[in-house]
């Protein structure tokens, strides 16, 4: 899901950038920092939306460099248990699909594949597929997927899935 949130952002700055465009150096180096990036419990941060304030600088003692405090608006996005999301399948193999929902990575597990579909090896590529061959999941394909439970680390989040739903599984 997607949010607009209020974040803070230290800007480290080297006495060279002093000047006339010392705020549009500040705004450049936050949207280079911060745009793409994940911040756990907030989520991946895809736009920095406004900059809501520039506090004053510190010096930092024996550098010289100054540190400027950010306030911005941006728009992240946050998966969440129980979400209906579309991916792209990246990878296939006998234990599973590895998918990506734009930056996020996320596991369907075979044991989330419905029981009519069956791994098959021997195609090129490798795929899941109903044995009359009406479905088939392969990479590159884009399938719906609801998540079943995320794990949040200091910089990423994984998500794990699954295709046991009605109107989840292939959408083209």
């Amino acid at each position: 899901m997607f949010f607009l949130l209020e974040l803070e952002h230290e800007i480290l700055l080297h006495p060279r950038y002093f000047g006339k465009e010392l705020l549009n150096t500040v705004q450049r180096k936050l949207f280079t920092e911060v745009e793409g990036t994940c911040h756990g419990k907030c989520g991946f941060v895809i736009a920095v939306t406004t900059i809501v304030s520039i506090g004053d600088g510190f010096i930092q003692p024996g550098r010289g460099f100054v540190v400027y405090p950010v306030k911005y608006k941006a728009i992240v996005f946050r998966p969440f248990k129980g979400e209906v999301l579309d991916a792209v399948v990246k990878d296939v193999n006998k234990v599973g699909l590895f998918t990506e929902i734009g930056p996020l990575q996320c596991f369907i597990s075979r044991h989330s594949i419905p029981g009519n579909m069956e791994f098959d090896p021997n195609s090129n590529p490798p795929c899941y597929k109903t044995i009359d061959e009406d479905v088939v999941i392969q990479q590159n394909d884009e399938i719906r997927l609801k998540v079943v439970g995320t794990r949040v680390d200091a910089a990423d989040i994984f998500a794990i899935g699954s295709l046991m739903d009605d109107f989840l599984g292939l959408t083209s």
